[in-house]
């Protein structure tokens, strides 16, 4: 059997507490990854983005991160030096963010920042670089992508952003690209296009997809795998097909909560303490 492309094991992230003792928010999680599409999906403060930034090794101090395995490709990722991530984040793992306006620096032109992982992470001369970047904002569908390399991301919109955003993480063909709410920040129309231009990219390249998200209807419609959080900790895998019939209360809550026409102004699941305390013991 193929070793999977990411090995997650025992991973977890605590932060100091003002008492002097720790807060545990992403605890013992565990799963292994090839080049499927696999969502992470919870409410907010499950965890799901803090497991994604501590595979990034991005979790801010003081937080702690800790793991039994955290490999990608064989390679181990535990404690690697500040100037061996920086070798790895672009170059072999990718992060697409939710809003452009805060991962593309406004003083910049899209063409360098586009540029920036192939002069961080290849040998490639100007010229060389100037072409794949144009290639790859032609990749993610923008028009007229050579004047869109002159712009500034103020003069973007924000699908166009968004698109540029994809173009800067995939320039470099990272093994694994990490998606945290990529749509959340677009309107309804451009979020299923981004979605499957995301989708469609890691296909094309072979690389491993992670979605992070909160929308069940989103990752059941694009994920193949799915892992639920709760407090911190993997409550659910499944299918993403099978979603709406899992027999977990809290998957089943969250499906029922997507907003519908059926749920309009009517009040949404929610569990009660025992359901609570029972996945709080038990985890996935």
């Amino acid at each position: 059997m193929a070793e999977p492309l990411i090995e997650v094991d025992g991973l977890t992230v605590r932060f100091p507490t003002a008492d002097g003792g720790w807060s545990t928010v992403v605890d013992g999680v565990r799963f292994a990854a090839g080049y499927e599409r696999l969502a992470i999906v919870g409410e907010s403060g499950s965890g799901k983005s803090l497991t994604a930034r501590a595979i990034l090794g991005l979790v801010p101090a003081p937080g702690q991160v800790t793991a039994e395995r955290l490999h990608l490709a064989g390679r181990d990722l535990r404690n690697l030096t500040p100037s061996a991530w920086e070798r790895v984040r672009g170059a072999e793992i990718g992060l697409v963010l939710q809003d452009p306006r805060f991962a593309l620096n406004p003083l910049h032109r899209v063409g360098r920042q586009v540029e920036e992982a192939l002069v961080l992470h290849t040998s490639l001369g100007r010229a060389e670089r100037r072409e794949r970047a144009l290639d790859m904002l032609d990749a993610v569908g923008l028009e007229r992508p050579r004047d869109v390399y002159h712009l500034f991301p103020g003069q973007l919109s924000g699908g166009m952003g968004q698109r540029v955003m994809i173009a800067a993480m995939l320039v470099a063909r990272p093994k694994l690209l990490i998606a945290d709410e990529p749509t959340s920040a677009l309107d309804e129309n451009l979020r299923r296009q981004i979605l499957q231009l995301i989708a469609d990219l890691a296909e094309r390249h072979h690389m491993g997809l992670i979605l992070i998200s909160h929308d069940l209807q989103q990752v059941a419609d694009f994920a193949d795998e799915v892992i639920v959080m709760f407090r911190g900790r993997i409550v659910d895998r499944r299918g993403a097909r099978d979603l709406a019939h899992s027999s977990n209360p809290y998957t089943a809550m969250l499906w029922n909560c997507r907003p519908s026409a059926a749920t309009y102004g009517t009040r949404l699941p929610t569990l009660a303490a025992a359901e609570r305390e029972a996945l709080d013991d038990r985890g996935a």
